[in-house]
């Protein structure tokens, strides 16, 4: 069984793979000083209450955009499930033809997403759209070209700073507003956030398309743990919520 980590700035999201099938996924939060036992402990935990034996693991992978983080996850699994696991890294290989200024930029978490999208939705123009810590977008050619996209704020990054950075606008809850027109100071935040990304999301992706795949739209991929909140919002033509594990575990077998 394959157990794929995707380590981002504010959670730690798992999943296992029995051969194709992805049985279990689990998140965590993201702590910069977790100890390689904290780690394992965890995972092993996870693991049994889901009805897994940990032993049974017989590959890891790894995305990581957390670098202080590297160090306690591979002496985590070297220990707890006795593997050196791959680390989505430069060098590994993707089956991507990276057309960044420089490769070496691109986040693990970008990558494993394009690879991802790409088998899963094979010889299609694509746009990846994923609301984590940051909302990134990335475009990838039907011939498996990552063309590159953006980096935005993500919408609890946004909140968090709103709440840090002024004296007296509070933390909301982040949902979906019933209207655009906020009445209250919380509801103007939540409309605020919420609005804000549905129109800058819609912006780039049309601006990209424009650029990019003028000849063929691209299909609009929605990921990531905030994905769902626009789902209403037309935004993507599908949301798939595990999609960087699923390209976790194609890299694996690019890799074999």
């Amino acid at each position: 069984m394959l157990l794929c980590l995707d380590i981002g700035n504010s959670q730690i999201f798992g999943g296992l793979f029995d051969g194709d099938e992805l049985k279990v996924q689990f998140r965590r939060t993201s702590q910069l000083r977790s100890s390689s036992d904290e780690l394992g402990v965890f995972f092993r935990s996870v693991l049994r209450e889901n009805n897994v034996n940990p032993d049974e693991i017989s590959e890891v992978a790894i995305c990581c955009v957390v670098p202080d983080l590297l160090y306690s996850l591979r002496a985590c699994c070297q220990k707890y499930f006795e593997l050196d696991p791959l680390v989505l890294r430069p060098g590994v290989k993707t089956g991507l033809k990276i057309q960044y200024r420089d490769p070496r930029e691109v986040g693990a978490d970008r990558i494993a997403d394009a690879v991802g999208a790409v088998t899963m939705f094979p010889d299609r123009n694509l746009i990846v759209a994923d609301f984590g810590t940051a909302t990134t977008l990335c475009a990838i050619t039907r011939n498996k070209e990552f063309l590159g996209g953006n980096i935005i704020p993500g919408v609890r990054l946004a909140m968090e700073a709103l709440e840090e950075r002024t004296a007296q606008l509070p933390s909301v809850e982040i949902k979906p507003p019933r209207t655009a027109l906020g009445r209250s100071t919380i509801e103007s935040i939540q409309s605020g956030l919420y609005w804000s990304n549905v129109g800058m999301v819609r912006e780039l992706v049309s601006r990209i398309t424009e650029e990019e795949f003028k000849d063929e739209k691209p299909l609009v991929i929605g990921t990531g743990g905030f994905a769902q909140l626009f789902n209403r919002e037309k935004l993507f033509d599908e949301v798939v919520s595990d999609l960087i594990l699923i390209g976790l575990q194609e890299i694996v077998r690019l890799n074999r």
